[in-house]
Protein backbone atom coordinates (compact mmCIF):
# COMPACT_ATOMS: atom_id res chain seq x y z
CA UNK A 1 0.00 0.00 0.00
CA UNK A 2 1.64 3.12 -1.15
CA UNK A 3 1.76 5.91 1.31
CA UNK A 4 0.81 9.58 1.03
CA UNK A 5 4.02 11.74 1.72
CA UNK A 6 3.49 13.50 5.11
CA UNK A 7 1.48 17.10 4.46
CA UNK A 8 3.37 19.98 6.10
CA UNK A 9 1.43 21.67 8.57
CA UNK A 10 -0.28 24.94 7.71
CA UNK A 11 -1.09 27.24 9.93
CA UNK A 12 -5.14 27.97 10.11
CA UNK A 13 -6.07 31.52 9.25
CA UNK A 14 -6.95 33.13 12.26
CA UNK A 15 -10.60 33.22 12.40
CA UNK A 16 -12.45 35.88 14.62
CA UNK A 17 -15.05 33.92 16.08
CA UNK A 18 -16.95 36.62 17.70
CA UNK A 19 -20.98 37.03 16.85
CA UNK A 20 -22.59 40.08 16.55
CA UNK A 21 -26.01 40.83 16.40
CA UNK A 22 -27.87 41.97 13.68
CA UNK A 23 -28.48 45.54 15.45
CA UNK A 24 -24.92 45.59 16.93
CA UNK A 25 -23.28 44.72 13.35
CA UNK A 26 -25.34 47.39 11.72
CA UNK A 27 -24.66 50.03 14.56
CA UNK A 28 -21.02 49.21 13.79
CA UNK A 29 -21.34 49.85 10.22
CA UNK A 30 -23.02 53.15 11.18
CA UNK A 31 -26.87 51.92 8.92
CA UNK A 32 -30.18 50.81 9.78
CA UNK A 33 -31.22 47.44 11.44
CA UNK A 34 -33.56 47.08 8.32
CA UNK A 35 -30.95 47.68 5.75
CA UNK A 36 -28.66 44.83 7.04
CA UNK A 37 -31.73 42.86 7.66
CA UNK A 38 -31.98 43.26 3.87
CA UNK A 39 -28.53 42.17 3.09
CA UNK A 40 -28.69 39.04 4.79
CA UNK A 41 -31.71 38.05 3.27
CA UNK A 42 -30.42 39.28 -0.34
CA UNK A 43 -27.41 37.04 0.49
CA UNK A 44 -24.99 40.19 0.49
CA UNK A 45 -24.19 39.60 4.03
CA UNK A 46 -22.34 36.40 5.32
CA UNK A 47 -23.95 35.08 8.55
CA UNK A 48 -24.63 32.01 10.98
CA UNK A 49 -28.34 30.94 12.32
CA UNK A 50 -28.33 30.17 16.25
CA UNK A 51 -30.55 27.29 17.10
CA UNK A 52 -33.78 29.40 17.76
CA UNK A 53 -33.11 30.92 14.07
CA UNK A 54 -31.81 34.69 14.64
CA UNK A 55 -28.57 35.67 12.40
CA UNK A 56 -25.61 36.18 13.80
CA UNK A 57 -22.58 37.88 12.37
CA UNK A 58 -18.82 37.15 12.41
CA UNK A 59 -16.55 39.99 13.29
CA UNK A 60 -14.68 39.37 10.25
CA UNK A 61 -17.52 39.58 8.04
CA UNK A 62 -18.07 43.45 9.35
CA UNK A 63 -14.52 44.28 8.39
CA UNK A 64 -14.86 42.91 5.54
CA UNK A 65 -17.68 45.38 4.90
CA UNK A 66 -16.38 48.53 6.70
CA UNK A 67 -13.07 47.40 3.95
CA UNK A 68 -15.66 47.12 0.54
CA UNK A 69 -16.99 50.81 1.80
CA UNK A 70 -13.62 52.58 1.94
CA UNK A 71 -12.71 55.35 4.16
CA UNK A 72 -14.68 57.26 5.90
CA UNK A 73 -14.89 60.71 4.75
CA UNK A 74 -16.80 63.67 6.31
CA UNK A 75 -20.10 63.43 7.13
CA UNK A 76 -22.64 65.30 5.24
CA UNK A 77 -23.58 68.52 7.48
CA UNK A 78 -26.71 68.26 9.01
CA UNK A 79 -29.08 70.88 7.63
CA UNK A 80 -30.67 74.07 9.54
CA UNK A 81 -33.45 72.95 11.78
CA UNK A 82 -36.05 74.64 9.39
CA UNK A 83 -34.84 72.19 6.18
CA UNK A 84 -34.63 69.53 8.28
CA UNK A 85 -38.62 69.63 9.32
CA UNK A 86 -38.18 70.05 5.02
CA UNK A 87 -38.00 66.38 4.75
CA UNK A 88 -41.00 65.20 6.52
CA UNK A 89 -43.74 63.77 4.81
CA UNK A 90 -46.09 65.32 6.86
CA UNK A 91 -47.39 68.59 4.54
CA UNK A 92 -49.71 70.16 7.56
CA UNK A 93 -47.86 72.84 9.01
CA UNK A 94 -48.66 76.15 11.04
CA UNK A 95 -46.06 78.50 11.75
CA UNK A 96 -46.44 80.15 15.13
CA UNK A 97 -45.44 81.32 18.68
CA UNK A 98 -45.41 79.14 21.72
CA UNK A 99 -47.95 81.31 24.20
CA UNK A 100 -47.87 79.01 27.15
CA UNK A 101 -45.97 75.81 28.55
CA UNK A 102 -47.40 74.18 31.01
CA UNK A 103 -45.48 70.97 32.89
CA UNK A 104 -46.84 68.57 34.83
CA UNK A 105 -44.96 65.18 35.94
CA UNK A 106 -44.42 63.12 32.51
CA UNK A 107 -46.53 65.11 30.31
CA UNK A 108 -46.56 69.02 29.16
CA UNK A 109 -49.10 71.06 27.57
CA UNK A 110 -47.86 73.83 24.75
CA UNK A 111 -50.72 75.99 23.88
CA UNK A 112 -48.95 77.64 20.49
CA UNK A 113 -50.79 81.09 18.74
CA UNK A 114 -51.13 80.10 14.92
CA UNK A 115 -52.68 83.96 13.48
CA UNK A 116 -55.45 84.15 15.34
CA UNK A 117 -56.88 81.04 16.30
CA UNK A 118 -54.91 78.44 19.27
CA UNK A 119 -53.79 75.40 19.48
CA UNK A 120 -53.13 73.22 22.12
CA UNK A 121 -50.72 69.71 22.02
CA UNK A 122 -49.69 67.40 24.27
CA UNK A 123 -46.29 66.43 24.36
CA UNK A 124 -43.77 64.68 27.41
CA UNK A 125 -41.89 66.71 29.57
CA UNK A 126 -38.70 65.58 27.78
CA UNK A 127 -39.47 66.56 24.43
CA UNK A 128 -39.99 70.06 26.23
CA UNK A 129 -36.42 70.34 28.02
CA UNK A 130 -34.64 68.69 24.21
CA UNK A 131 -36.96 71.08 22.29
CA UNK A 132 -35.97 74.14 24.94
CA UNK A 133 -39.37 75.23 24.61
CA UNK A 134 -40.29 78.81 26.08
CA UNK A 135 -42.91 81.55 25.77
CA UNK A 136 -42.88 83.66 23.23
CA UNK A 137 -40.52 81.11 21.24
CA UNK A 138 -41.09 80.49 17.36
CA UNK A 139 -42.41 76.69 16.82
CA UNK A 140 -43.89 74.55 13.58
CA UNK A 141 -46.81 72.70 14.89
CA UNK A 142 -46.51 69.43 12.28
CA UNK A 143 -50.36 67.84 12.52
CA UNK A 144 -50.53 64.34 10.75
CA UNK A 145 -53.28 62.02 11.67
CA UNK A 146 -55.64 59.68 10.18
CA UNK A 147 -58.96 61.54 11.54
CA UNK A 148 -60.28 65.23 11.09
CA UNK A 149 -63.07 66.17 13.47
CA UNK A 150 -65.62 68.39 12.17
CA UNK A 151 -67.98 70.33 14.36
CA UNK A 152 -70.68 73.32 13.54
CA UNK A 153 -71.82 76.12 16.26
CA UNK A 154 -74.09 75.99 18.89
CA UNK A 155 -76.52 78.53 16.81
CA UNK A 156 -76.25 76.17 13.38
CA UNK A 157 -76.92 73.29 15.42
CA UNK A 158 -79.55 72.19 12.92
CA UNK A 159 -77.20 71.92 9.40
CA UNK A 160 -78.60 74.18 6.58
CA UNK A 161 -78.80 71.79 3.46
CA UNK A 162 -76.96 72.97 0.70
CA UNK A 163 -78.03 70.09 -1.57
CA UNK A 164 -80.44 70.87 -4.74
CA UNK A 165 -83.34 68.80 -5.40
CA UNK A 166 -84.33 68.28 -8.79
CA UNK A 167 -88.32 68.93 -9.55
CA UNK A 168 -90.13 65.66 -9.37
CA UNK A 169 -91.91 64.82 -12.55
Amino acid sequence: MPTQAPRPAIAAPSIDMTRLTVRTAADRLGIGYSTLKRWILSGRVRTTRTDGGHHRIAESEVERLLARRGPVGPTRPRPPVDEALGALSARNRLHGYIEEVRVDGLLAQIRMRVGDQSLTAVITADAVRALGLRRGDDAVAIVKSTEVMIGTRVADAAPVRHRTTRARR
